[in-house]
Parts: structure tokens; C-alpha cells; sequence
């Protein structure tokens, strides 16, 4: 299992981790990635990596989705974070052929950092042959 160190800079952000779970990856290897985020108010996901407007785009309509001015109950005045980090997800599983993560030509891997700026983990496990 591998630990990527994410450094988040605003309250709420897409940070595109693509190039560093693909450095990971052995050049002959098969199976799939498992990338996990190991914390409540934040999580990841995979989407269009080539224009920064989509990843803008989508934590516009999560803070449509999920508004500031709900009634919550959850004391920190964190609340809208761990809605959108259960909204975006804990892991993602990426297949490996030959080598190489099967993303779609657009996509890209995201940390989605909700509660921040923060220091925080991704967690990288490599399933199936040559684990």
C-alpha cells in the first residue's frame, strides 16, 4: 500500500492527483488501483481533467446541492462537508492494463478536500497480479 501526502490550499477544492497515482503504477502491471481517502469531509473522484472549468463547475452544483444555510445539526459547522465528501465518495477503483491506468481520455483523479486547507492521506492499494 502506498500514502500520498495531499496539501490542500482553500476551504473547498479539486485537486488533480492523476500524474501521482500513475507514478506508482509498475510498468508491466495488471489488475486495478484502489484509491482511498481516509477522511470524513473530504473524499475522491474520477472526471474531465483537461478543462478546469468542469472541476469548478462541479463544486458550484455541489454547494447548490448541499447550501451553507441548512438547519444542521452537527455542531463543528462542518456539516456541508460531509454531505458533499459522501456525495463525491471514499475510493475509486481504477483497472491497470500493461502499465497503465484505463482512464478515459478526458479523466483525471481527484482529491475532493471539502474542510480545508488541510494536510491529508490518500491511500493506494494495487490489486490483482504482481500486488
Amino acid at each position: 500500500m502506498w500514502q500520498l501526502a495531499v496539501e490542500t490550499h482553500q476551504q473547498e477544492e479539486l485537486l488533480d492527483i492523476t500524474s501521482q497515482v500513475s507514478q506508482l503504477v509498475e510498468p508491466s502491471a495488471e489488475g486495478a488501483l484502489l484509491i482511498y481517502v481516509p477522511h470524513t469531509t473530504a473524499g475522491v473522484l474520477i472526471n474531465e481533467h483537461a478543462d478546469p472549468d468542469v472541476a469548478r463547475d462541479v463544486l458550484t452544483t455541489l454547494d447548490h446541492i448541499v447550501p451553507e444555510s441548512l438547519p444542521y445539526r452537527h455542531i463543528e459547522g462542518n456539516s456541508p462537508a460531509h454531505v458533499k465528501a459522501v456525495l463525491a465518495g471514499a475510493s475509486q477503483l481504477v483497472p491497470i492494463r500493461e502499465g497503465r491506468l484505463q482512464l478515459g481520455t478526458w479523466q483525471g483523479i481527484f482529491f475532493a478536500e471539502f474542510d480545508g486547507p488541510r494536510r491529508r492521506s490518500v491511500l493506494i492499494s494495487h490489486l490483482g497480479p504482481g500486488q
